[in-house]
């Protein structure tokens, strides 16, 4: 059986194929490094025990009571309640997947529409966004606010 020669086209469209599979393979392994842990496995604003091998986040100190952090490297905005709850979301909006830029009183702003999120339960409030911020299980341990472990995959 004699095989045919493989025509440009057909050379473009596999590479475009491999491009993008390799694209969506990276996203995929990317997102799967926070909020994978299936709800409830982990109690958010926990104090006690970390789950094993836990990977730090922030100090609970550098946040503010009542305010939060945006921690762009990580793709997380911390959330510190008045009596020292924590709530995690992911930094990217759900309208575009644009990265929030600010937390001000009591709300996430994502500044590309101008989508707005509760600080609390990271719900839209108002813009175009359709649906919540992916929330990220946290335990706040020695004054360390952890992410991670055999929960989080």
């Amino acid at each position: 059986m004699a095989l045919s020669p493989i025509t440009r086209a057909a050379a473009v469209r596999g590479g475009l194929v491999a491009l993008a599979a390799g694209v969506a393979g990276f996203a995929v392994a990317r997102a799967g490094g926070l909020g994978t842990g299936d709800a409830g496995t982990v109690a958010a604003n926990a104090y006690g025990s970390s789950p094993s091998g836990g990977r730090r986040l922030a100090a609970l100190d550098d946040i503010p009571p009542g305010g939060g952090v945006i921690l762009a490297d990580e793709g997380v905005v911390l959330i510190r309640g008045e009596d020292d709850d924590v709530h995690a979301f992911s930094s990217t909006c759900t309208h575009q997947g644009c990265p929030v830029a600010e937390v001000a009183d009591g709300r996430i702003i994502c500044p590309c529409h101008v989508s707005v999120f509760d600080a609390e339960t990271g719900e839209p409030i108002e813009g175009p966004a359709p649906s919540p911020l992916e929330s990220i299980d946290v335990v706040v341990q020695g004054g360390d606010v952890l992410v991670g472990g055999e929960e989080f995959g």
